[in-house]
């Protein structure tokens, strides 16, 4: 096979990322939808795919209209197969404001960004933005750093391998929606997988996700071979007080002062930071927190709630949520003893009887099912279920958790003190690249190779780095969730949607991260270095593909 070092991809990537930042693509729009059926014309554009057209296949994923994946091989010697994997959803464009209209269109963007950014006093951001697109290096435009420029990287590696006349194995593109929100694209397609590789005679044996990563630096960060992906979980704790007159305050329990107690046990709280491979991850932080009134009362709120994110590196979902259920549940008892405390104080102060004496009580989203089931029968759980039918809509998984989660207890008749915890949204596994198989340590050997061809090439630095922090579809690409872990999460999860249930036929392979990098993820500002996407990116995957599939 030729060498990578012959091979020029520079003019190729540039076309291919600017004709596909042109088609807007935001997630859960019809621009999503159509965008799949246009990349299969464009593939179908490279001689190989006009040869041999049955080598693209167009998989249906989720929604009206229908968003497709798109699965293109290009066929060599044997059945090892290598795996390259891109999203190609964005999100939304509300943030370029004014520029709105331009945020496809890199070319005039940049012109107008940099009229903008010349004409008046600038925040520290916007000046290292502004001297990244004087240096002719950044190239702005919503999806061209999340992640086209990945996705087009990855067709021109497509493309050469299928100008090798004696190419050995296979390599495969996958490019799929829905990554922004919930991975419905890679998730509907690790589960169509097995049918379609046993069909076209595949053995799918290692993948690479081409996601991009952030760097605000000259790049040492963002050139990295990422060996593992982070996870993540939205536990919630939904608060039943009992409510009172503003002006007796005693006669009820406060869930504000419960949700805050929560909230103080665990927002930012970097005991429970999780560990792995030698990095700390973030600690959890309160994504929502809210009552449930729509108006004003003198009034205490019956029902409040708060949600978290949490991201792991290593532990179990089942091991979180109990970790969680046992926070909660200290804090619970914390906000209850206050109240009893200042009950007494208060009765002392005007020379009553407290006669005071709350005890909490911690409900699993499992056992509150239960509690509607025991209390309200069939008919209870029916119409829960049609109040998540109305709800399916939504792009909010925590509104649709939390009033899936109030009707519940509306159902079960719950009296506070209690609080309801469980997970507000889909979980994301964590994924960790193994060296155990004989596949993970010829694809480990050469990743290293690759890399340092790579750097003696173009005289730079490539880094591993053991967790990819950008949440993404890496957590569903080549990896099979565990069988207890998907009870957990089934049992605590309101709504169904939610819940991933994979193939039991799912393929498992080790998967690492080699993407662009640039700066400000999903912002205004938003911009690849173009030097590394177009140029460095394709040939070091090339040459990790031709290495990889040598028999």
């Amino acid at each position: 096979m030729a060498s990578p070092n012959e091979w020029n991809p520079t003019e190729r990537v540039r076309e291919l990322s600017y004709r596909m930042v042109k088609w807007p693509s935001e997630t859960g729009t019809p621009d999503e939808a159509s965008f799949g059926p246009k990349l299969a014309e464009l593939l179908r554009e490279i001689p190989y795919f006009q040869e041999n057209p049955d080598d693209i296949a167009v998989i249906d994923s989720h929604g009206s209209p229908m968003t497709r994946n798109v699965v293109a091989v290009v066929r060599g010697t044997g059945r090892r197969t290598l795996a390259l994997a891109g999203h190609f959803d964005v999100v939304e464009t509300g943030n370029y404001r004014d520029l709105k209209h331009l945020a496809f269109e890199p070319d005039a963007l940049l012109e107008a960004l940099l009229a903008d950014l010349s004409s008046r006093p600038l925040a520290p951001n916007e000046e290292k933005a502004l001297a990244d697109f004087r240096s002719g290096n950044y190239i702005p435009g919503r999806g061209m750093l999340d992640m086209k420029s990945g996705v087009a990287a990855g067709i021109a590696v497509l493309e050469r391998f299928s100008q090798q006349p004696d190419r050995e194995g296979n390599l495969i593109l996958f490019a799929t929606p829905d990554e922004e929100r919930g991975s419905r694209g890679m998730r509907s397609l690790r589960d169509a997988l097995p049918e379609l590789v046993e069909r076209w005679g595949l053995d799918i044996v290692a993948g690479i996700n081409l996601d991009a990563t952030s760097d605000q630096g000259e790049g040492a960060e963002g050139r990295a071979i990422y060996r593992g992906t982070i996870g993540k979980q939205l536990p919630f704790a939904f608060v039943v007080g009992q409510p009172s007159h503003a002006s007796y305050p005693f006669e009820g329990v406060s869930a504000h002062l419960i949700a805050s107690e929560i909230m103080r046990a665990v927002e930012a709280n970097a005991t429970v930071c999780d560990t792995g491979d030698g990095e700390v991850s973030p600690p959890p932080i309160c994504l929502e927190a809210r009552d449930f009134r729509g108006g004003y009362e003198v009034t205490t709120p019956e029902r409040t709630w708060v949600a978290f994110n949490w991201l792991t590196h290593s532990v179990s979902p089942d091991a979180l949520f109990q970790r969680f259920k046992s926070i909660v549940g200290e804090a619970l008892d914390r906000a209850i003893t206050h109240f009893n405390v200042e009950a007494d104080r208060f009765a002392k102060l005007v020379g009553s009887e407290a006669n005071v004496n709350h005890k909490g009580r911690i409900l699993t989203t499992a056992e509150l099912r239960e509690e509607v089931r025991r209390v309200g029968g069939d008919a209870a759980l029916e119409r829960i279920a049609v109040l998540e039918a109305e709800l399916s809509s939504s792009d909010n998984p925590l509104l649709i958790t939390r009033e899936l989660v109030d009707r519940m207890v509306a159902e079960a008749r719950v009296t506070g003190p209690t609080v309801v915890i469980g997970f507000g949204s889909l979980v994301y596994p964590h994924v960790r690249m193994g060296v155990e198989t004989v596949e993970e340590q010829r694809f480990a050997e050469a990743l290293e190779t690759a890399r340092v061809d790579a750097e003696r090439q173009f005289e730079t630095t490539i880094r591993y780095r053991e967790i990819f922090a950008g949440i993404s579809d890496m957590s569903f690409f080549g990896h099979v969730p565990d069988a207890a872990d998907s009870e957990v999460i089934a049992a605590n999860i309101p709504a169904a949607q939610f819940i991933d249930r994979a193939n039991p036929k799912a393929l498992s392979y080790p998967v690492v991260n080699i993407g662009p990098w640039g700066r400000e993820y999903h912002q205004r500002l938003e911009r690849i270095y173009a030097p590394y996407a177009f140029t460095v990116l394709p040939q070091f995957l090339y040459d990790i593909a031709a290495r990889f599939l040598k028999p």
